[in-house]
């Protein structure tokens, strides 16, 4: 394992057609979402809850001209401009279920934010090949996530290129000694203060976490990104790695990246009923949102 950081990433010249889609991502629009559905909404504790957050985000992405599709057995929300040339996709997918009684503000209205907000700039400046999915029931062992990336699996239509999967995006603080590392990982140093976005790759999906790097040094280039870079299969020694909806698309061979600002080991509301939209920084958010969307642009227009 090792890290790498976008600080030590030489910025290539931008395109200006990827900084006006960058130039149109909303800090209040991201708080919006975040305050839309932050409510305790768990699967099967706050059932109708659920329900209602499932048909909040149903209702935002037909407002940008998507027609959602509900997916599996426990209502994954599916929406996609077409898949490329090729066949495939680039899919970005958070969950939007909560563990009980907690607003989940960060865990995961965060990632849900970052995700209703590319899909209104992709769909606003046509940039192709985009799938976004909004999984329920990661609070319940990943269920959705699993349905979902098996079902892709299985057939080619919806035949996935790269997952960015989005885990607590939220919170931001530079107050020193704010940040710490999972137990247990081997020769894997981090800063002590939690300013940072983390991306977690692994052998199949290094090489995309190395463009995130050089794509972070372009567009937002004080912002700091760091890349956990994982070889030869070893994450499957280390529980931490997998719990993000990133983990079946592992599983399954997918190349797939979660997106975090590192949940428990940097916010303190962490699960907990303080989670709340007050605590998240929406700048940062807009800065992960901007990253997400030059990745995707790279990859429609490369």
């Amino acid at each position: 394992m090792i890290v790498a950081r976008s600080k030590n990433r030489r910025p290539k010249t931008a395109d200006a057609g990827t900084r006006e889609v960058l130039s149109g991502v909303s800090a209040e629009r991201l708080r919006a979402s975040v305050e839309m559905i932050s409510f305790p909404r768990h699967y099967i504790a706050e059932r109708k809850a659920n329900i209602r957050a499932r048909d909040l985000l149903i209702r935002e992405l037909t407002g940008f001209g998507y027609t959602p599709q509900l997916q599996g057995t426990y209502d994954n929300i599916v929406v996609s401009t077409g898949p490329s040339e090729d066949g495939t996709y680039l899919l970005f997918g958070a969950h939007y279920d909560s563990i009980p009684g907690t607003p989940g503000a960060d865990d995961n209205g965060s990632a849900v934010g970052v995700c209703l907000e590319c899909a209104r700039l992709i769909r606003e400046h046509g940039i192709g090949s985009a799938m976004i999915v909004l999984f329920n029931r990661e609070e319940d062992g990943l269920l959705g996530s699993a349905e979902f990336a098996a079902y892709a699996a299985s057939q080619s239509a919806w035949a996935i290129a790269e997952a960015h999967i989005f885990e607590m995006v939220g919170y931001c603080t530079i107050a020193p000694g704010s940040q710490r590392m999972p137990p247990g990982l081997p020769g894997v140093g981090a800063p002590d203060i939690g300013d940072f976005l983390g991306l977690l790759a692994n052998r199949r999906s290094n090489s995309i976490a190395e463009k995130l790097l050089s794509l972070a040094a372009t567009y937002v280039p004080h912002s700091p990104v760091l890349a956990l870079k994982i070889y030869l299969g070893i994450e499957k020694y280390f529980g931490h790695l997998h719990r993000s909806d990133h983990a079946p698309f592992w599983k399954l061979g997918i190349p797939a990246i979660m997106w975090t600002d590192t949940s428990e080991f940097r916010n303190p509301h962490y699960h907990r009923a303080t989670d709340k939209p007050d605590t998240l920084d929406y700048e940062f958010m807009s800065r992960v949102t901007q990253l997400a969307l030059a990745r995707s642009a790279s990859w429609a227009w490369e």
